[in-house]
């Protein structure tokens, strides 16, 4: 066991500190390193001599966005290994998605990447720069090392089960006609639209409790509250996940007089998303409060405040009129239709007739279950719902899914492209001209599916409108989706960055 040469950032960075006033050169270097090989220790030793300590860093599992399966090693084990390297003389994991924290704490000498930096355009986060400057901050330098290199995920995605075998053979025919530049060139060519959502705002709350046993008085089961969480979901969040692949976004959507979270609501979307919204008189904007076991995230009932009957008249034809003038600014409207009373056939008619390009999802829950069927929509450019919403607008319950979409829905709809999710089973898309292709689901562990469809349909919306093609659509829509799953609530939005790293490791 190497655990005397495993530390806290707290502990190298005195460490650190010490040898620098020892008059001794040091050095860091990070990364993963998942799966140890010899493109590692070369750049290891070539590290090493860069100065007298050599410090290395790696991330902890929960910031890997190295698709699914990852890490293959957890942090624990990943640290060991590398402390029982001669060479190295301390090891440290860092508890965040950069190596900026340990920078600060440590300023080395001598930072260490490996020569693939070298390029700041091969760096799809692109924090080498802001590494970088951080290191000469601190009275450092930077040093690429040249040396083998070898993909870690290459060789874990190759030549370890990581992945199901139907995953595996998807993903060796995918990557037989396609390339991480094509995902990159996708994603960019959004990067400058303007897109318009209109849908309901939505408070998502959760209460954590414990449970406590059943009630000697009552049939129930007493718990007792732990914490609170309070996120801006529905139309705000999907417009949080657009916001880091297109320029501008704006949301139209509808608050209440009484407790209408508005400025919890506007500190809460990105800086490249405005707010406009009218107003429902004598009701709260729509929250929904979920008590959920603490222990095991699982979600006991659910609670609307809400008032989900028809906006009165004024109100509605306000929103219509803003559609109206607005609409035809925007490259692409999206709209989630939650069926909390927002959108009204007019609305819907409004909107069809002014979009330049639209995507809907029309949602199924347990308010308007039946009642808010996708068949409200009659000339949509592109429709992601899932697979129940399909079954429930066809009123067919047991046909194949792909044959439901080709044969019924999208003559039914007049639709050319269409995404139906199907949870763990994947999604599937069709085009007119292509068909149906099925994808299958990147990852089955899942943390909290709120928002997963939102966050597929953000996605995919804007891919669609630039023509992207319908099985990289949904390929991206699905790395969404699976990155989603892994955060509780709308914690976090899903950026740019680490989709497109999610995806490159997937293709390696």
């Amino acid at each position: 066991m190497q655990g005397h040469k495993i530390l806290s950032i707290e502990e190298a960075a005195a460490v650190s500190a010490d040898a620098k006033r020892a008059g001794k050169a040091t050095v860091l270097a990070h990364g993963v390193f998942d799966l140890l090989h010899l493109g590692h220790v070369r750049h290891l030793e070539a590290a090493k001599r860069e100065g007298d300590l050599l410090f290395v860093s790696i991330t902890e599992d929960t910031f890997v966005n190295k698709g699914p399966g990852r890490p293959a090693f957890p942090a624990p084990m990943r640290a060991e290994m590398l402390a029982s390297l001669e060479i190295i003389d301390f090891v440290l994991i860092n508890n965040a998605a950069t190596a900026e924290p340990v920078i600060k704490a440590l300023k080395p000498s001598v930072y260490v990447k490996g020569r693939e930096y070298a390029d700041v355009g091969n760096d799809l986060s692109g924090k080498i720069v802001d590494e970088q400057k951080l290191v000469e901050e601190g009275g450092g330098h930077i040093v690429f090392t040249d040396d083998l290199v070898f993909s870690s995920s290459s060789l874990i995605n190759r030549h370890l089960d990581v992945y199901h075998p139907e995953l595996q053979e998807y993903l060796e025919r995918l990557r037989e006609k396609v390339s991480i530049d094509d995902i990159v060139r996708m994603t960019d060519a959004v990067a400058g639209y303007k897109v318009l959502l209109i849908g309901d705002a939505i408070i998502d709350e959760y209460q954590y409790v414990t449970s406590m046993g059943k009630s000697p008085k009552e049939n129930m089961i007493a718990t007792r509250f732990a914490d609170r969480e309070v996120f801006a979901g529905g139309v705000l969040a999907a417009a949080n996940h657009v916001a880091s692949f297109c320029a501008r976004v704006e949301v139209l959507t509808c608050l209440g007089t009484e407790n209408n979270y508005e400025d919890f609501i506007r500190a809460h979307l990105k800086s490249n998303v405005k707010l406009n919204a009218v107003y429902r008189d004598g009701a709260p904007t729509t929250r929904k409060c979920r008590f959920v076991d603490q222990n095991y995230l699982g979600k006991m009932f659910e609670v609307y405040f809400f008032e989900d009957g028809p906006l009165p008249d004024t109100r509605q034809n306000e929103l219509n009129a803003i559609i109206e003038q607005r609409a035809a600014e925007f490259d692409l409207v999206i709209v989630t239709d939650f069926g909390h009373g927002l959108i009204a056939q007019s609305t819907i008619d409004t909107i069809e007739q002014k979009s330049r390009f639209l995507a809907v999802n029309a949602q199924s829950n347990s308010a308007n279950h039946g009642y808010n069927l996708i068949t409200r929509y009659k000339d949509v450019d592109y429709i992601c719902i899932d697979a129940p919403e399909a079954r429930l607008a066809l009123s067919n319950k047991f046909h194949d899914i792909g044959d439901l979409i080709r044969d019924q829905l999208a003559p039914k709809l007049q639709c050319d492209k269409l995404i139906v999710t199907q949870g763990k089973e994947g999604c599937v898309t069709f085009d007119a001209k292509k068909g149906i292709i099925t994808i299958p689901a990147f990852t089955k562990s899942v943390v909290d599916t709120v928002g997963a469809g939102d966050a597929f349909l953000s996605i995919t919306s804007p891919l669609v409108a630039s023509g992207a093609p319908m099985d990289l659509v949904g390929f991206a829509g699905n790395a969404a989706g699976a990155i989603k799953v892994g955060i509780v609530g709308h914690r976090q939005s899903i950026e740019k960055v680490a989709l497109l790293k999610y995806m490159t490791r997937l293709l390696k």
